[in-house]
């Protein structure tokens, strides 16, 4: 096989709220931070253990203002993307380095008012919702939020 794949597909939540920086031209990029889990039990303790993995997320132009619009801290996202690293030289005249992960393609797996909303109604009825409207992907090509009328015309 001589072709290479670089890909990355995370699940996780966000640990800061989306800093977007506009340039000239109308361009934008958008950064946050996305933790992701693992956790086991400990085989010697049988303690359970839960290991934090950060990644730094990139997202640019409509997708970054989307994600700035609707998602903040904490909410649950999938993202899909390639792996870049990045040098830069920072104020001391050291060179500094960065891995990131610039976003191809997202979905919105739970925001806050969801989780607000579903912590009010019975666990069976939470678990019910969260399985039906909070993994439709994000159209990135519109601002407008989805509703819930215009959810139940889709098809899937």
């Amino acid at each position: 096989m001589s072709g290479t794949l670089n890909k990355v597909m995370l699940i996780g939540h966000l640990g800061d709220e989306v800093k977007i920086h506009y340039f000239e031209g109308g361009n934008c990029i958008g950064r946050f931070p996305l933790a992701t889990n693992e956790t086991y039990t400990n085989r010697q303790t049988g303690e359970k253990v839960t290991n934090t993995d950060w990644h730094n997320i990139v997202v640019r132009n409509k997708a970054a203002e989307i994600c700035e619009k609707y998602l903040s801290k904490g909410d649950k996202i999938y993202v899909e993307g390639r792996l870049k690293n990045r040098q830069w030289q920072g104020e001391d005249g050291i060179t500094k380095y960065t891995t990131e992960v610039h976003v191809q393609d997202f979905t919105f797996l739970s925001t806050k008012n969801e989780s607000n909303q579903s912590s009010t109604t019975s666990s069976s009825a939470a678990g019910a919702n969260s399985a039906t409207s909070s993994e439709k992907p994000v159209n990135t090509e519109s601002a407008s939020a989805n509703t819930p009328e215009q959810e139940d015309d889709l098809p899937f």
